[in-house]
């Protein structure tokens, strides 16, 4: 059993929740962020403003969702090179053969395929020809046997989601609010989840709520100890900054989710907000904006199939409520009642920034 654990770690194979459901997870995200979230947003404006360029852009970044994911994730696992690159086909296959529920199919796949590679990698002569053979055979059978039964799944439970959220939109409002809300602030990642999960449409509406209470809020929460270097790091940045501060006092956190609480529903019963672009877009909150413009690009989206005549000022409204000035306010109010009820300390939301 020693030599099996020393050939594993000479071999950088780490079997753990930190390195698969952290570390290439959070890859994930970032290879959809790179393809179908950049793309995405080439296509919306390129739609809105008539230039046939950017959609084209736009759709050839949308293409590569798969093998930009599971290089991604590669990455994050060490891969050496031969494994790295034969993983592009890996993802194509894996995302394709997932569905809807792709990216979770992408997920599970490339990390047996990556560690499958990594095993034979540099163990005979014939390197260049054994590694890629082994990853690229192990990733397509494992796409085509396992891709399409992860991808209904996922794909499966994110309907379930979203048709509760509909059936029931002030409890699934509050419930997928502020469970998504908190796994952007944990070392995890919410897009990644929500792409996995598919999830859109009033529940990812709720998603984007609960997202944007956590970094908001801890924006406007810590202002007092991180002035506006803190407000645009956590507001446009991320909420997980405040993690090391959660630790040594979990109390700091119970502000923010109160506000997930109230916004969800908020956004589910009264603003109606929906998310129909690319369901990473859920998970993404006020990063860079990027949940807003998943917002604005499924308007545009339903807009040009029938589903919605227009955008109207009541939809801009409940979205900038939803994303900024209430979760601003609400945490405010918290932050000021925490503070004399010394729940929150001074320098309990300092940050080294």
């Amino acid at each position: 059993m020693e030599n099996f654990k020393a050939w594993l770690k000479k071999k950088d194979i780490e079997i753990s929740v930190q390195r698969y459901l952290i570390e290439a997870l959070g890859a994930m995200a970032q290879g959809l962020f790179a393809s179908l979230l950049i793309g995405t947003i080439f296509s919306t404006i390129g739609t809105q403003f008539g230039i046939e360029l950017l959609v084209t852009i736009g759709n050839y970044a949308k293409a590569m969702a798969g093998p930009a994911m599971a290089v991604a994730i590669g990455f994050a696992l060490h891969c050496p090179p031969f494994v790295l690159f034969t993983l592009i086909a890996v993802g194509s296959a894996a995302n394709e053969l997932g569905g809807a529920g792709g990216p979770l199919a992408v997920l599970v796949v490339t990390v047996f395929a990556a560690e499958i590679g990594k095993m034979v990698s540099k163990e005979t002569k014939i390197d260049v020809l054994v590694t890629p053979a082994a990853t690229l055979a192990s990733g397509v059978l494992l796409s085509i046997w396992w891709g399409p039964a992860l991808g209904s799944a996922a794909s499966a439970f994110g309907n379930l989601i979203m048709w509760a959220t509909e059936l029931h939109p002030f409890v699934m409002g509050i419930i997928v609010s502020v469970i998504v809300g908190i796994a952007l602030t944990l070392p995890i990642s919410s897009a990644a989840i929500c792409a996995a999960l598919g999830l859109t449409g009033l529940a990812g509406g709720a998603a984007v709520a609960g997202c944007c209470a956590q970094m908001v809020g801890f924006a406007v929460l810590s202002f007092k100890e991180n002035k506006w270097g803190g407000l645009f790091a956590q507001g446009l940045g991320t909420s997980m900054l405040q993690m090391g501060n959660i630790v040594k006092n979990p109390k700091i956190w119970i502000a923010p989710i109160l506000t997930s609480a109230i916004t969800g529903p908020v956004a589910t019963c009264i603003f109606k907000l929906k998310m129909n672009g690319a369901a990473v877009s859920s998970g993404m909150g006020t990063c860079g904006l990027v949940g807003q413009i998943g917002v604005y690009s499924g308007w545009v989206q339903d807009v040009a199939n029938g589903a919605k005549a227009s955008v109207t000022a009541f939809d801009w409204f409940g979205l900038i409520m939803i994303s900024f000035i209430l979760p601003a306010i609400l945490c405010y109010v918290f932050g000021v009642l925490f503070r004399k009820a010394s729940i929150i300390k001074d320098g309990d939301l300092k940050l080294d920034i």
